[in-house]
């Protein structure tokens, strides 16, 4: 009976985000619990486990998984820490049983605060332990997918939504390449174009956009006889590392030469409409006049804090505005900032405190906002998100300043879907402005109950202006930061 053993390791660094993501930080889960914490769950891992789980002939053998939220580079001696143990868990299962293939569930846009490609020198490890099997890795879309990466993974297969709705469906199909690979009649030719490109905004919204036209090129191509993956790989913006930039990804069975021509073909049309892959924003005030001329409820993007890409979370920028304003509607803020809760914590509930808000892990860019707060509820922590992985943020409390209720949470969270609010007692559909920090990934959650939405235009480590943004690593020329021309 073959033998698959699988691991996970999934971050994705801001590089401008000061804070770092350390050790402790990883969510670790160890052998039989991987697939016990997964089952059920809409995520990569569990789709892949569901298909192999129709296969009498195969057995599947969990290593190790440790995640982490988005955030700040990992630092070089916890960088090291984790791939060392997630290596080691691997090599344990391999000394007991024969390994025949591997699954590597990744994000692929990590970065160490000295190591550019984490997730290549995982690979080597992983190479060095089991050999020359056959390993298919999933990636984000956003993934940095470099060249270390593709020498190493037999079949990459990335997400094709943003947002993101099909991490299961993406597992289904890395599990499908790796047994085509197993079965031993399939010989997988790759072919990336590079493109110095880097995008942002709502036409890379797959439903609507033109992103959305070039990954349906994808999708036919895996429907094709030869067709095993196909994807474009936009990186993400804010992992400033020099192999950033979007890929253009095609895997066929045995035909380079169509794979080629597929390559080439998708990567053209991608060029020829970078101008619309920039982001459309709108000021904080615009976006409080349009909320104050809506009836419903606006939600406002805090792309540029997004802790889904990566930023620190401690943005008070919105807040400050909607203090100043005369806007008396109920507004929802959400915030990292551990000093306050503790500060908090100790008035208890129905007290009253002057606290200090914001620019605690990214103090360069946010000056701390004082305001006087009653103090509603206080939490654990502990919650689930949509996708029905746990989510945890150290001690949560709901303050309330006049009309805003503000969710100050001690640790990093995705503030995205709704789950992150409803399960501290505050529902976003009872409010007038509900603030997310995601650019678009909190669509999916939103938009049936969202009269109106905002890509509010703030600073932060992840701001879609990325013109705003100090890159120091990304090869240059690169768009849309410089005038490039290419020629296919």
């Amino acid at each position: 009976m073959p033998n698959i053993v699988f691991a996970e390791m999934r971050q994705e660094t801001a590089s401008f985000n000061p804070f770092p993501t350390d050790y402790a930080m990883f969510r670790q889960i160890h052998g039989a619990q991987v697939i016990k914490k997964y089952h059920g769950t809409k995520t990569e891992i569990s789709g892949f486990m569901d298909v192999m789980a129709g296969k009498d002939d195969v057995q599947l053998l969990p290593a190790m998984s440790a995640a982490s939220v988005s955030g700040g580079a990992v630092p070089t001696e916890d960088l090291q820490r984790l791939i060392n143990e997630i290596a080691a868990s691997i090599a344990s299962v391999a000394n007991k049983n024969e390994i025949d293939a591997v699954y590597m569930c990744l994000h692929g846009a990590m970065a160490g605060e000295t190591e550019g490609d984490p997730e290549g020198v995982l690979l080597a490890r992983v190479r060095e332990i089991v050999g020359d099997v056959p390993l298919v890795a999933s990636i984000d879309l956003h993934a940095v997918l470099t060249d270390r990466m593709l020498e190493l993974i037999d079949i990459v297969v990335p997400f094709h939504t943003y947002p993101h709705v099909d991490q299961y469906e993406t597992g289904q199909r890395a599990a499908n390449c790796l047994l085509r690979l197993m079965a031993g009649d399939t010989k997988p030719e790759t072919v990336t174009v590079k493109l110095p490109m880097l995008v942002r905004g709502d036409e890379l919204i797959t439903a609507t956009g033109k992103y959305g036209e070039a990954i349906r090129l994808c999708q036919e191509i895996e429907a094709s006889e030869t067709g095993l993956s196909a994807g474009v790989n936009i990186g993400n913006a804010f992992t400033d590392v020099p192999e950033l930039r979007t890929n253009i990804l095609v895997v066929r069975d045995g035909d380079r030469i169509q794979a080629e021509e597929d390559a080439r073909r998708i990567a053209r049309f991608m060029w020829e409409h970078r101008e619309l892959f920039k982001a459309d924003l709108i000021s904080v005030e615009d976006s409080i006049d349009v909320a104050r001329q809506t009836n419903g409820l606006t939600v406002f993007s805090d792309a540029a804090d997004a802790t889904a890409s990566g930023a620190s979370g401690d943005s008070n920028e919105i807040l400050k505005a909607l203090v100043r304003s005369d806007f008396d509607r109920k507004c929802l803020v959400p915030i990292v900032d551990q000093a306050a809760v503790e500060k908090t914590i100790a008035c208890g509930e129905g007290g009253v405190a002057r606290v200090a808000l914001g620019g605690t892990l990214d103090p360069g860019r946010f000056g701390a906002l004082e305001i006087e707060v009653e103090v509603l509820r206080i939490y654990d922590g502990h919650f689930a998100y949509e996708n029905g992985l746990p989510g945890y943020g150290g001690q949560v409390v709901i303050l309330r300043h006049k009309n805003i209720d503000i969710l100050v949470v001690e640790r990093s969270l995705y503030f995205v879907g709704q789950k992150v609010f409803a399960s501290h007692g505050c529902d976003p559909a009872d409010y007038a402005i509900v603030v997310v920090k995601s650019p678009n990934g909190f669509r999916p959650y939103y938009e049936n109950i969202a009269a109106q939405i905002c890509a509010v235009d703030v600073i932060g480590s992840t701001s879609a202006n990325l013109n705003s943004l100090p890159y120091e690593n990304v090869v240059r020329p690169v768009f849309p930061l410089d005038d490039v021309n290419i020629e296919f």
